[in-house]
């Protein structure tokens, strides 16, 4: 008797069994275009280059990755950018300069000579005074620029790690200003109010900037957690508040020094001054050491730890981290307090370091504002604030040469910043001038998109 159904691969097939199986063959193997006539190959089959064609080098790969709208290429472009913006600017702002251009046309050389002269001093300038000066004799004039670049630097990376970490926890936090206002005022009277041994003291004042500014971060983190106030406008609001109470605590008796009529306070006592760190000549100190070990500790916090976890979770989706177990209203309590506690640091280091020694109503100048665009800069991310926060101490450190020697406006600093940070924000911008490989910049840009 024959059997129905023939094993497969027996001679005794039936056509139509056949059939079917060329049929399933096919479904399973995508259509190859009309007229080829070679084997069909399968999606998931790597791409061979042609047949004769050499394989791309090493280098040639290293150069179309490097030209990619990826983030360091992005951020050094952007830098570029701002450079040659900063370049116009400089030459527009020179009258000398500008009543070149109008015999451009009968003497070209003119102008493009004064243009380049003047730009290459501002910058050359710029970088003396952030960097090294080829020119410098002696120890201390060698490593002036690097000093004051770092000391720049450091309260800066605290402001920017309180802005990135709120980022990344889905809070905006515009009150970095004022929990450092607030961190300064507690730091300072723990500095001359407290007769405390040294070490002591400089510990216990950094804990009370940093509490106070803890303190400033966690109310509108509460009104955020219990009411749903918008933190945005909590921590603007919260700015007001605390720098009216620094010009209205620098008078009062005990806080005002009795030796002055105007709005200063008392000096904070040497026991509570961060130690400097290349001799009493340069200004740089302990600070940014202190500043590299929270930047550490930020980065495990995130990376690592099961708060940094829920921080993240709750800062991608509040809902999804709600349905997940996690305590929405706690973590944003949680994390103001902590960006309010970072600010407070850096206004700690205002008057703790070498920056000042008193409170003045203008002692914390504008790091928490500057904060929001080093975090930017940075891409909230810890290591890159701190690189961010090195990059805008040179262009402090440096412009201050800048403007001495070139006779440029500091202002065209605080330009150069917000160019750098504007172009790093529109990544389509710098890839569509520098023609960047598109697929890798929409992957930046939709992350952009997403909140970094």
């Amino acid at each position: 008797m024959t059997n129905p159904n023939p094993v497969s691969g027996s001679p005794d097939k039936e056509p139509a069994t056949e059939a079917q199986e060329a049929r399933s063959e096919a479904r399973a193997t995508p259509t190859a275009p009309a007229g080829d006539t070679e084997r069909q190959v399968p999606a998931t089959a790597p791409k061979q280059p042609p047949a004769g064609e050499p394989r791309p080098t090493l280098g040639k790969l290293f150069l179309d990755n490097l030209w990619a709208a990826n983030t360091v290429t992005v951020t050094v472009l952007a830098v570029v950018l701002a450079m040659l913006v900063g370049a116009v600017l400089i030459i527009v702002s020179d009258p000398e300069v500008l009543a070149t251009y109008s015999y451009i046309t009968a003497r070209p050389a003119d102008a493009l000579n004064a243009s380049w002269t003047v730009v290459s001093e501002a910058y050359a300038n710029l970088f003396k005074g952030a960097i090294f000066d080829p020119d410098a004799v002696g120890f201390t004039a060698v490593m002036g620029p690097i000093s004051e670049t770092l000391t720049y630097t450091a309260p800066l990376v605290f402001t920017g790690l309180s802005v990135a970490l709120a980022f990344r926890g889905g809070l905006f936090n515009i009150g970095a200003q004022g929990q450092a206002t607030i961190g300064v005022i507690l730091a300072a009277v723990a500095g001359f109010a407290l007769p405390l041994p040294p070490g002591v003291h400089l510990l216990v004042a950094l804990i009370a900037g940093a509490l106070g500014g803890a303190l400033w971060g966690f109310i509108p983190g509460i009104l955020k957690a219990r009411t749903g106030a918008h933190e945005v406008i909590n921590t603007i609001m919260l700015n007001y508040v605390a720098i009216y109470f620094l010009s209205w605590i620098i008078i009062q008796g005990g806080v005002q020094n009795p030796g002055r009529a105007d709005a200063i306070s008392k000096p904070v006592d040497s026991s509570a001054q961060l130690p400097r760190l290349l001799g009493d000549d340069l200004r740089v100190h302990a600070g940014i050491l202190l500043a590299v070990l929270v930047t550490w500790f930020v980065a495990w916090l995130l990376n690592r730890s099961t708060l940094g976890f829920e921080l993240r979770a709750v800062g991608e989706n509040p809902d999804a981290a709600r349905t997940a177990g996690i305590s929405v209203t706690k973590t944003y309590v949680l994390v103001m307090a902590t960006a309010g506690l970072l600010a407070g640091l850096g206004g700690s280091n205002m008057v703790l370091g070498s920056t000042a020694d008193a409170l003045t109503p203008l002692v914390i100048a504008q790091i928490g504002f500057d904060g929001i665009l080093v975090a930017l800069l940075g891409r909230v991310k810890p290591w890159g604030v701190l690189l961010a926060a090195l990059l805008f101490g040179a262009l402090q450190a440096g412009g201050n040469r800048m403007q001495s020697y070139s006779g440029i406006s500091l202002e065209l600093v605080t330009v150069l910043q917000a160019l750098i940070v504007i172009f790093i924000a529109a990544p389509a911008l710098v890839k569509a001038i520098f023609q960047l490989r598109a697929a890798r910049a929409a992957r930046l840009q939709t992350s952009l998109a997403k909140g970094w």
